[in-house]
């Protein structure tokens, strides 16, 4: 996977032309791109930036002042794919699995989401193709006695750091020049290594000519799920570059607490962190408050389809009002996925494939396979085709039977309690969803909540949602048989069991949205406490 961008925009390199006399040692040749573009008021703004303007470069960031980091790396090592995920954006940037698809420096930006403060500023890089080339180059025409930044600025001053016609092409190193401008501009820097790779000679080239910036450099281990990863080694050879300090991030296997890890192993190796203390803090709260707030979608929905009920008369022919049941049932779910795909800024696109495309999350909730699949039975023990997923409430035998099972016990010579339960409803049946259907649906958005808090910006397949290689719940394409439900089918949680006798609170039902939304809302709160505590997560 490739973490570069091909969209060129404004970014046309004229900063070369520049003759003014850059303020500061460190600054010649190092540039900063306009703090005001791209203000949009979100928590992440990201934006392309054009290479026009000078800056002094600070070897130590100041107290109360925003981390301007650089992500650097080898072209094609997912530089771009790490700020997707950090960033929480399908849009930043170009992923491709190609090499050098980021051409110009790409500025985004983390702020907090309750203050706006910018707190930390991300610049996206060309990949480095060559520094093999330009170590050798830098070995023939720069003196060893110079200090680092002095052989990068000399560098920086040459003729092959240009873009240009006249050049041929192994003599353009214009865009190793523009990774070290920005390094030269940047408080510090992360070096994505593509996990999967074996340790080579040019990635030690890049490591050497990285530390001549004078800045902290922490690698960052992508793809780190991969079998083939190759860290071991990877890890010997930093640590004879005296790069003691490094971290795992898979752009595409997201864990949480590995972006925490890879802000406090960054705070670490910082003077003055209070701004990434801030943004740990911040992140932390925003990733609870997601989990309580897509249990709470969750639960109302859940809330929404068992409240729902249809009567129809003693001799009336359920499957009508049945179909329509069903589909009212889809949409619903349907409309639910789609609000936690939002909620975890995942979307429905062509930029990259969504969860909902694999097999599990398309599949009928009606389809008794697919409660095959989880290991999910109906309440009588039996699914009943085309009627699975209605009940006939019978409360006034105090006792519930599924309808699949009443009228497809028509065959096993059950007529005769059918027709008794008919006679004791008065001619009246409340048709609803059965305890089955809801547990299915419950165990596929707990499901797909789980996935989604496992799946980084990066993943351009659907097949990326698996979290650790492993089968999802409710996925036959894998043979699963063993998922796991939050409750037993029959042992509904007692808010489900309430809303069975609360028509009111089911917009299906009523047909009034917000008002049966409001009328749900307690239960709701104390559903989705439960769906936390059945996924053991904080």
């Amino acid at each position: 996977m490739n973490n570069d961008n091909n969209n060129q925009g404004n970014n046309t390199q004229n900063s070369l032309q520049k003759t003014d006399k850059p303020a500061g040692l460190f600054a010649d040749k190092a540039y900063e791109v306009n703090p005001q573009a791209s203000s949009s008021g979100l928590a992440t703004q990201s934006s392309s930036e054009p290479e026009t303007s000078y800056r002094t470069a600070k070897k130590t960031i100041a107290s109360g002042e925003a981390l301007k980091l650089a992500v650097v790396g080898h072209t094609n090592t997912g530089k771009t794919s790490i700020l997707r995920t950090l960033l929480r954006d399908v849009y930043f940037g170009e992923v491709k699995n190609e090499a050098a698809t980021t051409r110009h420096v790409e500025r985004a930006q983390l702020t907090d989401s309750q203050t706006g403060e910018v707190l930390v500023a991300l610049y996206d890089t060309p990949g480095l193709e060559d520094a093999s080339g330009l170590m050798d180059w830098l070995e023939d025409n720069t003196a060893s006695r110079r200090d680092g930044i002095e052989r990068l600025q000399q560098f920086l001053a040459a003729d092959i750091a240009q873009s240009s016609d006249a050049l041929s092409s192994n003599e353009d190193y214009s865009q190793e020049a523009k990774v070290i401008r920005q390094l030269l501009a940047s408080d510090m820097a992360i070096y994505v290594v593509d996990a999967r790779e074996p340790v080579l000679g040019k990635y030690r080239d890049e490591l050497a000519i990285l530390s001549w910036a004078a800045i902290p450099v922490m690698p960052v281990f992508n793809f780190t799920d991969a079998q083939d990863a190759n860290i071991d080694d990877w890890q010997t050879m930093l640590a004879r570059r005296n790069l003691h300090i490094s971290t795992r991030f898979d752009s595409v296997a997201f864990e949480f607490n590995d972006e925490m890890r890879l802000w406090q192993n960054l705070a670490t190796m910082l003077t003055h962190s209070e701004m990434l203390e801030q943004l740990m803090a911040r992140r932390t709260g925003n990733w609870a408050q997601l989990y309580d707030e897509a249990n709470i979608i969750i639960a109302d929905f859940l809330l929404n389809v068992a409240a729902f009920v249809r009567e129809i008369g003693e001799d009336d022919d359920p499957m009508p009002v049945l179909q329509q049941m069903q589909e009212a049932v889809r949409q619903s779910e349907r409309a639910m996925q789609h609000n936690l795909l939002s909620l975890y800024k995942f979307y429905d696109n062509d930029v990259a494939a969504t969860p909902l495309e694999l097999q599990a999350y398309q599949q009928d909730p009606f389809d008794p396979e697919l409660l095959k699949s989880y290991g999910i039975r109906t309440t009588s023990g039996a699914a009943a085709g085309a009627l699975l997923g209605l009940g006939i409430d019978a409360a006034a035998l105090g006792t519930t039977l599924g309808l699949g099972a009443a009228i497809g016990g028509i065959a096993g010579g059950l007529l005769s309690n059918t027709g008794s339960i008919a006679d004791k409803i008065s001619g009246v049946k409340r048709l609803y969803i059965d305890p089955a259907t809801l547990t299915l649906l419950a165990t596929r958005a707990i499901d797909l909540l789980t996935a989604l808090r496992h799946r980084g910006h990066a993943a351009t397949d659907a097949t990326q949602l698996i979290y650790k290689g492993e089968a999802s719940i409710g996925d036959t394409d894998a043979g699963n048989n063993n998922a796991i439900t939050p409750w037993a089918t029959h042992k509904l949680p007692s808010e489900l069991k309430k809303a069975r006798g609360k028509p009111q609170w089911s917009s299906l039902s009523s047909g009034k949205s917000e008002q049966a939304q409001l009328l749900r809302a307690d239960m709701a709160w104390s559903l989705a406490s439960k769906l936390s505590s059945y996924q053991g997560q904080p």
